[in-house]
């Protein structure tokens, strides 16, 4: 039998401790803004110079979670905070966590398109990375994605389907490799700089003010203090489910079907349109999950639900083979490349969305899990 899923956001015998309200808000708020102060403070001790270090890496990422939780806490409980307020912070929070983590992202990528580049084709080389700076982010010739790319399962991964085709991305994988490392190096010291811009600014400088009285006082309405945090969970866990219900897994079931495959061959820059609804689960799931948190209170908070867990890894692996995938059509889209790189891309782009289809049944099958547990 299944091991009963306690949902803190369920209703609570008399055994389960008090009723959390409003008041447990704002002990969850005020925890979260001096976290992004200690993480501001961190920022500015171990430098943001162009070379940075990796403490203010960790620091940038630091930044990043705390201003989540506070966006979100602000999105799911708005009802019980000053509604002028929440509507001036939340867009500035997700500025501060949208800018930071662009950098990262573009770091992120093109380490996993060399690294997909040397598994398909099986050589060494390609070119080596620099090392990362320090701030902490997130490309689309036409490309062309042969279905005959290697597909993406459980059992072991194969082989080109033939010595041509190997020797084709052999001799292309280098060339593929630099261009892509050409590409992303640029947006990510792009990037780089403009976190650090943005940090300077005074429109940064006003978010961290604003976030530093929020440690100390939290605009709380005259009945939050009574009212129960629990339907407000909730609410934040019907609207995943409803997204999840939602999702278009007849239409998506194959990365290369009719639509999937038109959008990929199209010089459209778009994100890919099935792409979407998945993005917009995983946002729901963070809701859901900084919700659960603030209900737990701080000894709920230790606890890690590992079904959630692995259901935000694979949205998490989703977005970024999706965001790969585009990354390796830009590059293919580049004027006046070989022959032999445009193929390597092509494939590369293929491989990417067939990621994409193992993060969407790796998280069909957590969520699965899930709803089993708790049922």
């Amino acid at each position: 039998m299944a091991q009963q899923h306690l949902d803190p956001t369920g209703p609570r015998s008399r055994h389960d401790g008090p009723v959390p309200t409003g008041d447990a808000l704002a002990g969850y708020l005020r925890a979260q803004a001096t976290e992004f102060l200690r993480a501001l403070r961190l920022h500015r001790e171990t430098g943001s110079g162009p070379n940075g270090s990796g403490g203010s890496a960790e620091a940038a990422r630091a930044l990043r979670r705390s201003a989540r939780r506070i966006s979100a806490s602000l999105h799911s409980f708005q009802s019980l905070l000053d509604a002028d307020w929440c509507e001036t912070m939340r867009p500035e929070l997700a500025w501060v966590s949208g800018t930071l983590a662009m950098e990262h992202a573009y770091t992120a990528r093109l380490e996993r398109l060399l690294a997909a580049l040397h598994r398909l084709s099986g050589s060494t080389a390609l070119p080596s990375q620099p090392a990362a700076p320090a701030a902490g982010g997130r490309a689309a010739a036409t490309a062309p994605a042969p279905p005959r790319a290697a597909p993406r399962d459980a059992g072991p991964r194969t082989a080109p389907a033939s010595a041509t085709e190997r020797g084709n991305l052999t001799v292309g994988a280098a060339k593929a490799g630099a261009l892509l490392d050409r590409q992303l190096t640029l947006a990510r010291t792009r990037a780089h700089s403009t976190a650090l811009e943005a940090l300077g600014s005074s429109r940064f400088h006003a978010v961290a003010d604003k976030v530093a009285v929020l440690a100390s006082e939290v605009p709380l309405t005259k009945t939050a203090g009574g009212t129960d945090l629990r339907p407000l969970a909730r609410a934040a866990q019907d609207r995943l489910a409803d997204a999840v219900t939602a999702l278009p897994l007849l239409t998506a079931g194959n990365p290369y079907n009719a639509t999937a495959l038109v959008h990929g061959l199209s010089p459209d820059t778009v994100p890919h349109p099935q792409d979407a609804p998945w993005h917009q689960v995983r946002l729901l799931l963070r809701l859901h999950r900084y919700a659960r948190e603030a209900v737990s209170g701080p000894k709920g908070n230790a606890v890690v639900d590992l079904r959630l867990l692995s259901a935000g890894q694979a949205l998490n692996r989703h977005r970024d083979a999706s965001e790969a995938a585009a990354a390796a059509a830009q590059a293919a889209r580049t004027p006046r490349i070989a022959p032999a790189t445009a193929y390597t891309l092509g494939v590369l782009h293929a491989d990417q969305r067939h990621e994409v289809e193992a993060a969407r049944f790796a998280f069909q099958q957590a969520w699965q899990k899930e709803t089993v547990g708790a049922s």
